[in-house]
């Protein structure tokens, strides 16, 4: 079985590499704003008023954003990852 390199198909990205400023900078953005609604809600309520799913809830999707957003935004700079 021989492999011909003219047979096999070029590998192309799911996501386009023009998009990937805007990307950063959207994903990078949402991710600061839970962020900052997590650090607001942990220093504005007391310890009676807390509410463990809002806070795992809000941690899940600043760390999802956050974590996506400087994956776009290694790709942006050129570190392939």
């Amino acid at each position: 079985m021989s492999l011909d390199l003219d047979s096999m198909v070029r590998y192309v990205s799911p996501v386009n590499p023009s998009v990937y400023p805007h990307l950063a900078i959207t994903l990078l953005s949402i991710g600061l704003f839970f962020m900052a609604w997590f650090f607001v809600y942990e220093v504005t309520s007391t310890k009676f008023s807390r509410n463990l799913p809002k806070e795992l809830l809000l941690s899940l999707w600043s760390a999802l954003f956050l974590g996506f957003g400087g994956t776009f935004l290694l790709l942006w700079v050129g570190i392939f990852i």
